[in-house]
C-alpha cells in the first residue's frame, strides 16, 4: 500500500460540502482517508482578487501508483465542476498531491513532493496537524520544521 498526502482547496459555492463531497469522491476511487486536518479559512495566493478559501489536508492509502492517484484526483475536479481559467482562479475544488510514500517524481504532469509547499502556511498548517514529523524527501526537513521557517520568513517581511 502506498501513502499519499493529498492538500483540498475550494473558494466556491458550498465550501464545507465541496470538501467533504470530494473527499467522499475519493474514499469511493480506492484513496481510504486514514487522517483529514482541521480546514482553515485562508486568503488566495497569487491571484488575490477573489474570495478567500477553505483549505486542508489529508492521509490516505492506496494500492494506486503515483500517476493514477493524480488521474483520480483530476478525475474528481473535472466530475465537481471544476474549470481552469486562469493559474490561481477560482475554483470549486482544488486536489494536489503533496507527497507520494517519500518518493521524488519530476515528470512534465506529476510533480512529488509538491513544489511549492514549503511556501504555503494554507498547505503547512494543516500538514503539520497530522504529520507534524514527516521528513520532506528533498529538502530534508520536517514537516513543522518547515512550517517554523516559513512563519519566521513571512515575520521577517512584516517586521523588515
Amino acid at each position: 500500500m502506498n501513502k499519499v498526502y493529498v492538500a483540498f482547496g475550494t473558494n466556491m459555492g458550498d465550501k464545507n460540502k465541496n470538501i467533504e463531497k470530494a473527499i467522499e469522491m475519493m474514499k469511493d476511487r480506492g484513496l481510504k482517508v486514514i487522517k483529514i486536518s482541521q480546514v482553515y479559512k485562508t486568503e488566495p495566493y497569487g491571484y488575490t482578487a477573489q474570495p478567500e478559501f477553505l483549505n486542508g489536508v489529508l492521509e490516505a492509502i492506496t494500492s494506486l501508483d503515483a500517476v493514477d492517484v493524480l488521474k483520480t484526483l483530476l478525475e474528481i475536479e473535472k466530475d465537481m465542476g471544476r474549470v481552469r481559467e486562469f493559474k490561481w482562479g477560482p475554483r470549486i475544488i482544488d486536489l494536489d498531491i503533496l507527497f507520494f510514500n517519500d518518493d521524488v517524481i519530476d515528470e512534465k504532469d506529476l510533480k512529488v513532493p509538491h513544489p511549492d509547499m514549503q511556501n504555503r502556511e494554507f498547505v503547512l498548517k494543516p500538514l503539520c496537524e497530522i504529520a507534524p514529523d514527516f521528513i520532506h524527501p528533498v529538502l530534508k526537513k520536517s514537516i513543522k520544521n518547515m512550517l517554523l521557517e516559513l512563519n519566521l520568513k513571512n515575520k521577517q517581511k512584516w517586521e523588515g
